[in-house]
């Protein structure tokens, strides 16, 4: 899933959540992240293993369709054991959207980069084999039907090991995380000329980075420096770093509110934190279950959701002015890693994709 400042819409005002009910639906093993679309009619889920990208219709709970790429090898990482492996280039990492809703950009662990799909209008996949420009082929297959739809897709080398995406408010730029390189890159999207995204800067930091939000009103970008205790800060306008805030250790996942609030998961620590945009300093903390990893804010800002990926929990706060004040503790089994949210006046749901379980 991608960090970017969640967009409130108009629902009715509402101070408390109850927990009513949960369930489950099949997923590829090793799903990484969700991404719901802005109407929130359809969930878009990353399959790393699975090397695909599932799109479900919310309200029928439905399987739609498998975006599923075509594996060539190469070489992945062991994580456990710090050391590369062999394995296959087209992994689907984290995604986000743009221009409306057109464009799902994913980024490909194993690949360098990221693909845009274009998911309303399938002929405007339009990607040929180039030497110019490499390219990923893509089948759509529809469950229950022997319907079939192939194109390709171009491939944007970002980066070694690419991970979360964000982009601006009017679509216009894209960050990417790159883990092992070690650098954020910058990317112009112009959905009129393929390959619909170019690099125009790459921003090296101090090390191995993750989580990205963007602060359009004030023309920053945040980025969790994973592998040290910073958050790398960048101008906007002129894309080059600007500061750096010095926070706890293993920062991973960044949100943030309307009032200048950044919010971030420590993995190691078991913590979650609120912290001032402007200087950096910590507001306030609490801890969580075991591996923090993506969390997300309800649309009125008035609650977080935390997923927990080696204590099989999700946890949820209530967001007071002082505190976290915990609400919740939900089983999630499978090691809960990616989650987004659906809201309307009635309901509240979140969307939560276990890695293991699928």
């Amino acid at each position: 899933m991608a960090d970017t400042i969640p967009i409130a819409p108009v629902l009715k005002p509402y101070q408390n959540l109850k927990y009513e009910s949960k369930e489950s639906l099949q997923a590829a093993l090793g799903t990484k992240s969700v991404i719901f679309n802005a109407q929130g009619t359809h969930l878009y889920a990353m399959n790393l293993e699975g090397m695909s990208v599932y799109e479900y219709d919310r309200a029928d709970r439905k399987l739609m369709k498998e975006f599923k790429f075509t594996p060539t090898k190469g070489m992945g990482w062991d994580y456990n054991r710090n050391r590369p492996i062999h394995s296959f280039q087209e992994k689907p990492v984290e995604a986000c959207f743009s221009n409306h809703d057109e464009i799902l950009w994913v980024s490909l662990h194993n690949a360098e980069g990221i693909v845009p799909i274009w998911v309303k209008d399938f002929s405007k996949n339009t990607a040929t084999v180039s030497s110019s420009q490499p390219t990923k082929p893509i089948t759509v297959i529809y469950p229950g039907s022997s319907k079939q739809d192939h194109f390709r897709v171009p491939l944007i080398h970002t980066g070694k090991t690419p991970k979360v995406i964000a982009k601006t408010k009017d679509s216009k730029y894209l960050l990417v995380s790159n883990w092992h390189s070690r650098t954020t890159s910058v990317l112009a999207i112009d959905k009129n000329v393929y390959p619909f995204g170019k690099v125009i800067r790459t921003i090296p930091v101090s090390a191995i980075p993750r989580g990205i939000v963007v602060d359009d009103k004030n023309k920053k970008s945040y980025i969790a420096i994973m592998g040290g205790a910073s958050l790398n800060v960048v101008d906007n306008t002129t894309w080059q770093s600007d500061t750096t805030l010095r926070v706890w250790s293993n920062p991973r996942h960044l949100v943030m509110d309307s009032s200048g609030h950044l919010f971030v998961s420590y993995n190691s620590l078991g913590s979650i934190a609120c912290i001032d945009a402007a200087t950096g300093k910590t507001i306030f903390t609490a801890k969580t279950h075991a591996t923090p990893r993506t969390i997300i804010l309800s649309k009125n800002y008035k609650f977080i959701f935390v997923t927990c990926y080696r204590s099989d929990y999700v946890d949820v706060y209530k967001i007071n002015a002082d505190n976290f004040q915990k609400i919740a503790s939900l089983p999630c089994g499978g090691h809960p890693v990616g989650v987004d949210i659906f809201e309307n006046d009635t309901k509240l749901e979140a969307w939560v994709c276990s890695y293991s379980t699928g």
